[in-house]
């Protein structure tokens, strides 16, 4: 599970609640703050919107991808560079066949289908354009998730004020009370909060997490393209070690160590 996620959700939710409750009236002040019909308004204007703006299935897919943010992502750049340097260590003591051995044993599909290609026999420029090709379209389909969110968090607020402006022309429709302009006025501008708590609070954090996670993921898969077509080109392997150490920020450099041990 990631955590940082988990907590920084929470942490925000309690951060509201301490405000709602940090009142005279302490708990039961967290009731003023709800309101059936603006949430109806709000949450379920925003989707229908999203909706109206998406596939029904892509519109099902989106909302599935929150769960992703909940979890750790198996991307590990310094594990994708530690299995390259061990396959080119394999190819160039017993040649590119015997990659096909260790391949089996490896859990990523992208890095696997590279090694089966390599294995075949396939031109490199070949493997480049397939795995790449691979990369773009798995690139594409993050994105759209991440669009997903943008695009929610973009219609909360802006429903929010259309389920301010509602609330605002049914009280003044009648200022006949006094008394009951107050109450009135506070409805009114929940549906503004549930807009801003949308956007801020899910959408935003979803949406950036999900970017994060993408630029790890291309990050790690092009280290694996550019790794593979240096073993098919009978590179050694301290070349390769340097050449994908520089996908690496400094710090990260040294957790490989030199891993390299072609002659």
């Amino acid at each position: 599970m990631d955590l940082a996620s988990v907590i920084g959700l929470l942490l925000a939710l309690g951060l509201m609640l301490f405000g709602m409750m940090n009142s005279p009236q302490g708990v039961a002040g967290v009731g003023n703050f709800l309101d059936v019909p603006s949430v109806l308004i709000t949450f379920g204007g925003s989707l229908g919107a999203t909706l109206a703006c998406n596939t029904m299935s892509g519109f099902i897919g989106g909302l599935k991808s929150f769960g992703l943010i909940l979890k750790v992502p198996p991307n590990d750049e310094i594990g994708a560079i530690k299995s390259i340097i061990d396959l080119s260590n394999v190819a160039r003591k017993e040649g590119l066949l015997a990659l096909e051995e260790s391949g089996n044993s490896i859990e990523d599909p992208f890095m696997k289908k590279g090694i089966m290609l390599i294995v075949d026999g396939t031109d490199p420029e070949l493997v480049r354009s397939i795995l790449e090709t691979e990369l773009v379209n798995i690139d594409v389909r993050h994105q759209a998730n991440i669009a997903f969110w943008k695009g929610l968090g973009a219609n909360g607020p802006a429903w929010g004020m259309i389920g301010t402006l509602i609330g605002l022309v049914l009280m003044l429709v009648d200022m006949s009370d006094a008394a009951s302009i107050g109450p009135n006025m506070a409805v009114a501008l929940i549906t503004t909060f549930y807009g801003s708590v949308l956007a801020n609070w899910i959408c935003t954090p979803v949406s950036s997490k999900l970017d994060v996670q993408n630029a790890s993921e291309m990050m790690t898969k092009e280290i694996m393209i550019e790794g593979l077509l240096s073993i098919q080109a009978g590179e050694n392997p301290r070349v390769i070690e340097e050449k994908l150490k520089s996908f690496l920020a400094p710090s990260a450099r040294e957790g490989l160590g030199g891993e390299g041990g072609g002659e």
